[in-house]
C-alpha cells in the first residue's frame, strides 16, 4: 500500500502532540458539594475515568483514520520487479554518395534508414545516438531516449555534399567512442554501416577500434552492397563496389563484436534484428500497472468512530451538567 498524498500523515503526530499539551497544560476542574465523599467514591469508583478514557480513545482513532483517508491510501494491483534491458548505442551511418546506389530499393541510404528505424522501435529505454560520416563526421542526434526526435532526425539524413564526399571510417569510430567514453552504462555499442573502404581521415580504422576496446565499447560493422562488382548510382553512372570487408571484420574482431554483410533490404533488417538480440544489459525496476483506491474505507471508519463516541457520550456515558 502507498499514499498519494503522504504529507498529510505528518498531521497525525502533530494531532497527538496537541492532545498531550492540552492534557498537561489545559486541565479543567469542577466541584460539587456532597455530605459524605467516601460514600460517593464507593458508589462511582473509577467508572468516570474509564468512560472518559474510552471517549478520548475513540476520538483519537476517528481523527487518525480521517487523516489517513486524506492521505489517499491505495493498493497496487500489480506490484512486481521486472528487468528492463538497456544499452547505450551510437548508430554510425555512411552517407557518402555511393549510398545512392539502387541495388537496395529505393536506394542504399533509404533502405538503411528504414532498417534503423525498425531497430529503434524494438529498443526499450536504451539511449541511442546517431552519427553520419563521409570524409568528415557529424553528430546528427546525441544520445537520447526520445525516439520520436531520433527518428525525425534520421529521416532528415541525406548523402554528404560533394566537398565532404569520402569514407573516413576511422574518424567515424573515434567520434562514436568520444560520445560513449563517459557513459555510465555497462553496455556500450557502436553499429557502423559502410558501403566502401576507408579513403579519408587521419585515423586508421583498426587503431580507432583499439581505442574503442579500451573504453569497453563494441563496434558491430555492417558492409552494405550487393555482390555485383559494378553498381549504378544516379547522376554518377556506374561505380565499383569497394566494400573493405577485411577492415570491417578486423574492427569487429578487435572489439569482440561481429561483422555482417547485407546484400539486400531483407538481410539488412535481419542484421539489425540479430544485433538487437546480441546486445542487452539488464537492470531491475519496479512496475505498477494500476491501483485500487482504499481511502474511502478509512474515512467511513473515521466517521463511524465519531458517531460511536457521540452515541456513547450522549446515551450511555451521560454527563452531569
Amino acid at each position: 500500500m502507498e499514499f498519494l498524498y503522504p504529507n498529510f500523515l505528518f498531521a497525525i503526530p502533530a494531532f497527538l502532540i496537541l492532545i498531550i499539551i492540552k492534557k498537561i497544560f489545559l486541565k479543567r476542574s469542577s466541584s460539587i458539594q456532597v455530605s459524605n465523599f467516601n460514600s460517593l467514591k464507593n458508589y462511582f469508583g473509577n467508572q468516570g475515568k474509564l468512560k472518559i478514557s474510552i471517549i478520548n480513545v475513540l476520538f483519537i482513532i476517528s481523527i487518525t483514520l480521517l487523516i489517513i483517508g486524506l492521505a489517499r491510501p491505495r493498493i497496487s494491483l500489480v506490484d512486481e520487479n521486472i528487468t528492463v534491458e538497456v544499452i547505450d548505442i551510437i548508430l554510425v551511418l555512411d552517407t557518402s554518395s555511393s549510398m545512392l546506389a539502387e541495388d537496395f530499393k529505393p536506394n542504399r541510404l533509404e533502405a538503411v534508414k528504414d532498417a534503423a528505424q525498425k531497430f529503434i522501435a524494438n529498443r526499450n529505454g536504451d539511449r541511442i545516438g546517431l552519427l553520419v560520416f563521409g570524409k568528415e563526421t557529424f553528430i546528427q542526434c546525441p544520445l537520447t531516449i526520445d525516439y520520436s526526435v531520433l527518428n525525425s532526425l534520421l529521416n532528415e539524413v541525406t548523402v554528404m555534399e560533394p566537398k565532404y564526399d569520402g569514407t573516413a571510417i576511422g574518424v567515424a569510430i573515434a567520434s562514436g567512442v568520444n560520445r560513449l567514453r563517459n557513459s555510465d552504462s555497462e553496455s556500450k555499442v557502436i553499429i557502423l554501416l559502410s558501403d566502401g573502404s576507408n579513403n579519408a581521415g587521419s585515423i586508421d580504422p583498426i587503431s580507432a577500434a583499439k581505442i574503442a576496446k579500451e573504453y569497453g565499447i563494441k563496434v558491430y560493422t555492417i558492409g552494405a552492397g550487393t555482390n555485383q562488382s559494378i553498381t549504378q548510382i544516379p547522376g554518377r553512372g556506374f561505380v565499383r563496389n569497394e566494400i573493405d570487408e577485411e577492415t570491417l571484420i578486423g574492427i569487429a574482431d578487435v572489439t569482440n563484436a561481429k561483422y555482417f554483410r547485407a546484400i539486400d533490404k531483407a538481410s539488412l533488417s535481419g542484421i539489425y534484428s540479430e544485433i538487437d538480440k546480441l546486445e542487452k544489459s539488464e537492470i531491475s525496476v519496479s512496475y505498477f500497472s494500476s491501483f485500487e483506491e482504499v481511502y474511502i474505507w478509512f474515512i467511513l471508519l473515521g466517521f463511524v468512530f465519531i458517531i460511536l463516541s457521540e452515541l456513547l457520550r450522549t446515551y450511555y456515558f451521560r454527563r452531569v451538567l
